[in-house]
């Protein structure tokens, strides 16, 4: 088959819903240009109280971005050189570096192989006299099993934080994600299910005490004007970014809603022997930030959708143990098997809020139709 030069089916599309807001979208960047005041001012605040309650959280405070609210929460907590943080082989490299940027060491724990987070029955072995926390990622929106991690750190007195850049609004046994550790950090890139139109980031806790101290890091270690008491970081989230995020939140549970039912049609759609299909543990909602699936022959997959006009992408082709950056920890290939495995296994079909229903079914029956003609091939020869 000769490739398909139009794209049928996009990866990810922003437009749907900027579509819907378009109106609202605007106002809020009148609403920040008439008042000229861009950093720290009232969009700022009204976000940061909404989110908070949101996510059923005492305290928001804003960043500049994902990394930046992890690295925050870490400093915040006292993580420095000499110490180690747990954080699962399989995630995004900001995970990593935000543990790297204070100063400590990440410590990779291989996933489960069904739910690809972080498992924390391999965690507890990597413990040690200078392991000082725990980074879970509700990776791809699943949440972690956090009843798990959180009895573990608690039987060894360490510091959870956790990284929920791709899962805002999903729930574990019925509490939002995102509240169950000393503090967690948010993404509002705008591929995520609630994005900025540009880059910004949050931290929630239900600690005033760590609130305060983040807040102060983020700006400069100060705490009022010209008075530093911390050698901070420039990471705070500007009015515009919060205009807009304040105009979208209100959206995020029918955002995640429509997405969570393009998940349930590719689990009850997709009858392919060769793909496999993600694996949601009981009693959690997630928000499918990614529809992941795994399949041997996963370059072949993406060409063949390719071919038909679908997109997708990997999350992530090359693991963080192997990528060049890390090359000082000494980690060597096949010492972390299962996220080798993910990395080499992984694709991410389309999914986004707004996609029409015959892109959904499209996407179904042609990844149904992989191998088929392969097999049909062989059979016939067989019978030769």
């Amino acid at each position: 088959m000769n490739p398909v030069n139009t794209i049928k089916v996009p990866f990810v599309s922003f437009l749907p819903l900027e579509h819907e807001l378009d109106a609202e979208l605007r106002s809020a960047f009148e609403r920040v240009y008439q008042k000229s005041w861009y950093i720290g001012g009232s969009e700022d605040e009204a976000f940061e109280k909404a989110f908070a309650a949101y996510c059923e959280a005492d305290y928001c405070v804003g960043a500049g971005n994902g990394l930046d609210a992890l690295l925050l929460a870490l400093k915040a907590l006292g993580i420095q050189g000499g110490d180690e943080v747990i954080v699962p082989s399989n995630t995004y490299i900001a995970t990593a570096l935000a543990v790297t940027y204070a100063g400590a060491q990440p410590v990779f724990a291989e996933p489960d192989i069904h739910t690809f987070n972080i498992d924390p029955d391999r965690m507890e072995e990597l413990i040690t006299d200078r392991t000082k926390a725990i980074m879970p990622v509700h990776l791809y929106g699943q949440p972690c099993d956090m009843d798990l991690i959180m009895e573990i750190a608690q039987k060894h007195g360490l510091y959870v934080i956790e990284d929920c850049a791709q899962a805002h609004g999903a729930v574990y046994k019925g509490k939002k994600i995102g509240t169950f550790g000393n503090a967690a950090g948010f993404s509002f890139y705008p591929g995520k299910n609630l994005g900025a139109l540009g880059d910004a980031g949050a931290v929630v806790t239900n600690d005033i005490v760590l609130a305060n101290k983040i807040r102060a890091l983020g700006n400069y270690g100060s705490d009022y004007k010209y008075h530093h008491i911390y050698k901070g970081h420039n990471s705070r989230l500007d009015e515009l970014q919060a205009a807009f995020l304040s105009v979208k939140l209100p959206y995020l549970d029918k955002v995640n809603n429509g997405r969570r039912k393009i998940a349930e049609r590719y689990l009850e759609g997709i009858h392919n022997p060769e793909i496999i299909l993600p694996h949601v543990i009981p009693n959690v909602e997630p928000v499918w930030h990614i529809f992941a699936v795994r399949c041997q022959r996963r370059d072949a997959l993406e060409a063949f959708l390719q071919e038909r006009g679908i997109i997708t992408n990997k999350h992530y082709p090359i693991p963080m143990h192997l990528q060049q950056c890390y090359h000082d920890l000494g980690i060597k290939k096949g010492q972390l098997p299962i996220a080798e495995e993910i990395s080499a296994t992984e694709l991410s079909l389309p999914m986004y809020y707004g996609m029409e229903e015959w892109q959904i079914e499209y996407v179904i029956n042609c990844i149904n139709q992989f191998g088929q003609s392969e097999k049909i091939f062989v059979s016939l020869e067989e019978t030769e």
